[in-house]
């Protein structure tokens, strides 16, 4: 057979392995050397790739670029969400002031025990558009019926952009208002009753009936000044709980209305102290007023009126921030005079 067979089977390339010297393998008989490897620095790193460590180089790089316009992207979105922020906010403190609840800060001791100077008080100006009406015993936030309210109205001294501002925020009830023209006291006859002060025990009566008024301030009685009323429909009689220095219905007599003052006058009922936290309690009627039965009349006049002295200085009572709730205000308001 001889090495004809051999010669053949040597001419063969290797199984899978290149068909010759142009496919990168060696020539026959030659040493058997590789060639370059597909991705290592040799070729590829001529085609583009760079040294060994380049690709996570510029992975690190393009990360600090994602997270700058990230940044980027999240600052333009706080830019045009905080308007909208705000203005949802002062709306939502407009609706409450109008048709919620509102606070109030008291710069005067008209009501004390009661409600102390600078207590922060609840009113409720929901339930009066249902057709509630303030009842015996109630503690209400009225408007100035009309002369209750003398006091000098100093002029602004803000200029227009700072003026304008204030009236927005005390539009919503975000600020106290300069002229805010609200009172605070209780009410302690409705239409209809006959009020007196005093009986032979020195008691006040509501149609005839004592009142025992365990809400006054100590050392004050019913009433130092004589006078007998019948409140009108549609009208309250209101005191003040420190009776020696409130400026109520008595010391109003003489003004339209015989120092009544009319249910439309009415912002709301005062329920709760919120403010200070040490003194938060709930304003309740008390029973020796609203456990009387009421007696509706057709109409009324004072009768048997007496004249009283002068008429104290009260200020009149400051609107307070409303938006969020008075335990996380800062302490702020008139201060009393």
């Amino acid at each position: 057979m001889g090495t004809r067979g051999r010669g053949r089977l040597d001419d063969r390339p290797a199984a899978g392995g290149p068909t010759g010297p142009t496919a990168g393998g060696p020539a026959a008989g030659g040493p058997a050397t590789a060639g370059p490897v597909r991705g290592g620095p040799g070729e590829d790193g001529a085609a583009g790739r760079g040294p060994a460590g380049a690709p996570s180089a510029r992975g690190r790089a393009e990360r600090r670029r994602s997270a700058r316009k990230a940044a980027r992207r999240r600052k333009r979105s706080l830019v045009r969400e905080v308007p909208m922020i705000v203005l949802v906010a002062l709306l939502v403190a407009l609706v409450m002031k109008t048709f919620l609840v509102q606070v109030f800060v008291i710069p005067s001791g008209s009501m004390e025990q009661t409600i102390l100077i600078g207590d922060r008080v609840l009113v409720d100006k929901l339930t009066p558009w249902f057709g509630s009406e303030p009842q015996r015993g109630d503690i209400v936030v009225f408007k100035d019926p009309g002369g209750w309210l003398e006091r000098d109205r100093k002029p602004s001294e803000d200029g227009p952009v700072l003026g304008a501002a204030k009236q927005v925020l005390t539009f919503v009830g975000l600020l106290p208002s300069d002229n805010e023209q609200d009172l605070i006291k209780r009410v302690i006859g409705v239409g209809g009753d006959t009020v007196e002060c005093c009986d032979a025990q020195g008691r006040l009566s509501v149609n005839g009936h004592p009142v025992e008024e365990s809400y006054l301030a100590p050392g004050n009685p019913p009433s130092r000044q004589a006078f007998r009323i019948q409140v009108p429909q549609g009208r309250l009689w209101v005191m003040g709980d420190h009776r020696d220095v409130s400026a109520d219905s008595r010391f109003h007599m003489g003004n339209p209305g015989q120092g009544t003052i009319p249910l439309s006058g009415v912002v709301g009922r005062a329920f709760v102290t919120a403010w200070p936290l040490n003194r938060f309690h709930q304003l309740d009627a008390p029973g020796s007023l609203s456990s009387l039965a009421r007696m509706p009349q057709a109409g009324g006049t004072a009768a048997g009126s007496v004249g009283v002295g002068p008429v104290p200085a009260e200020p009149p009572l400051v609107m307070g921030v409303l938006g969020i709730l008075p335990l996380v205000v800062r302490r702020s308001g008139r201060p009393p005079e």
